[in-house]
């Protein structure tokens, strides 16, 4: 298995040189992820530093370091951005390239020397057009680029959520997720119970594409964990600790169908509550 994946990955290094000449000048690396993480008025500032640390811990985790350095090129490229509503995002970490355990944590320090405020609404589209276009010039050469996108709600403001993931995914970009389904935040007003599906089926898509659920605080760090192991190198899931962590598969057909779920939902819970009555 692992000598397929390497012979996968010499293949799409070799097609992208002779595709993109202009790649000689970036560093070639495994993959291109960006971390897009949920900074919307629902996060109360606890979570804000829960998700930070979470990351920080995750990426300096003894596991994750050697799926670092266990790809093809044993290195990756990594960026933390957070976001909240349409236009809204703030890079915390630039891109940077990880090779060694110095290097994850050196990105841990800085992403947790700071802590900032909330930001208002949620705009997942937003923030997948704005990672597309993060991930554009970035210096790097990715045999997979990945945009991973957490929150604890449904998109409800920006352009519907199905046209920015579609878009995205047309530049072979590949969009996992990572749904925030506690229910001791400030946002019980905007909570959609099955925020899982509603990922699976509005956001996420892409090859291997898919979305591990967090139900409670305690289980985040595992799930980032989990996560970030499986878009580095593309292995099995971690064993599933503790046991209600779920991983879903997007369907694998490319753009991913909408399985006739209402992808307005948020749009709809905020015209609900606010009495707006316009709609994407």
């Amino acid at each position: 298995m692992r000598s397929l994946f390497h012979s996968f990955a010499a293949a799409l290094v070799s097609g992208q040189l002779m595709l993109s000449p202009a790649s000689a000048q970036d560093i070639e690396v495994d993959v291109e992820l960006a971390l897009m993480v949920d900074v919307s008025r629902s996060m109360s500032p606890a979570e804000l530093e829960i998700q930070r640390r979470g990351y920080a811990e995750a990426l300096t985790s003894d596991v994750v370091v050697s799926a670092i350095q266990s790809g093809l090129l044993g290195r990756v490229a990594i960026s933390y951005v957070e976001w909240a509503g349409d236009g809204s995002q703030r890079v915390i970490v630039d891109w940077r390239l990880l090779e060694t355990r110095e290097d994850a944590e050196n990105f841990a320090e800085t992403l947790t020397a700071q802590f900032n405020s909330t930001l208002r609404r949620t705009s997942i589209s937003s923030a997948l057009l704005f990672g597309a276009d993060w991930i554009k010039g970035n210096g790097y050469a990715g045999l997979r680029r990945v945009i991973d996108v957490s929150g604890d709600g449904p998109n409800n403001h920006g352009q519907p959520v199905v046209q920015a993931r579609d878009e995205v995914l047309a530049q072979d970009i590949i969009i996992n997720g990572l749904p925030l389904m506690t229910r001791d935040g400030m946002g019980a007003r905007w909570h959609l119970d099955d925020l899982d599906v509603y990922y699976r089926n509005c956001v996420v898509g892409g090859p291997g594409a898919f979305v591990i659920p967090v139900l409670t605080w305690p289980d985040f760090a595992m799930a980032v964990r989990r996560k970030l192991v499986l878009e580095l190198v593309g292995v099995p899931p971690l064993p599933p600790q503790p046991a209600q962590a779920r991983i879903y598969r997007a369907q694998q057909t490319g753009r991913t169908t909408n399985g006739g779920y209402d992808c307005l939902i948020g749009e709809k819970i905020w015209q609900r509550n606010w009495g707006d009555n316009s709609l994407p």
